[in-house]
């Protein structure tokens, strides 16, 4: 299948999970994250999750990466030109739903991709060669191609990856590691 019919096809599978499934595929995703040696990152990029899309709640694993006393980061959506801002992400930081669902900082600090070390990514869906499907503008992988080399990236999805996306392109980049329950 291409993008666009998986996009449709996993947005509606998403949408049909109940709130007692997607708290058992989270505790699976988050028991699998809390392992992770994170010894050698300092700033970690994640995202918030648009709870009208029932993406993954990532405020348990930001909870858990501050414990270990790691920086995050968080963005903010620029539409006209579909790419990110991103912004340090602390207690202090206030939050504001765009007109998307997407919460953003409304008073933090700026910071150059180039101190980032690992980024979270959101998606629908993924390939076995850990390509993914978006929401289809391309946020994600213009940011990560924008960050130094040697970032990490690891995706996190509620579904086992599929064989193969028919139509990536030279401008998707594939991710690290892609975490979905086992």
């Amino acid at each position: 299948m291409n993008k666009n019919q998986l996009r449709k096809l996993y947005k509606q599978k998403r949408k049909d999970l109940t709130e007692e499934q997607i708290n058992l595929l989270q505790k699976n995703i988050y028991n699998q994250v809390f392992t992770l040696n994170f010894s050698l990152v300092n700033t970690i990029h994640i995202f918030l999750p648009i709870e009208k899309q029932n993406e993954i709640n990532t405020y348990p694993i930001i909870d858990f990466l501050r414990e270990k006393n790691k920086k995050i980061v968080i963005s903010k959506s620029n539409f006209t030109n579909n790419t990110l801002e991103h912004f340090v992400f602390d207690e202090k930081t206030e939050l504001e739903v765009n007109k998307y669902g997407i919460p953003e900082p409304i008073n933090a600090k700026k910071i150059d991709v180039n101190e980032i070390d690992l980024i979270f990514v959101p998606l629908l869906i993924s390939d076995t060669k850990n390509y993914r499907v978006g929401y289809g503008k391309g946020f994600y992988d213009r940011f990560i191609s924008n960050c130094k080399d040697g970032v990490k990236t690891i995706g996190l999805n509620f579904f086992k990856p599929i064989e193969i996306i028919e139509d990536v392109n030279e401008y998707d980049m594939a991710l690290d590691f892609v975490i979905y329950p086992k």
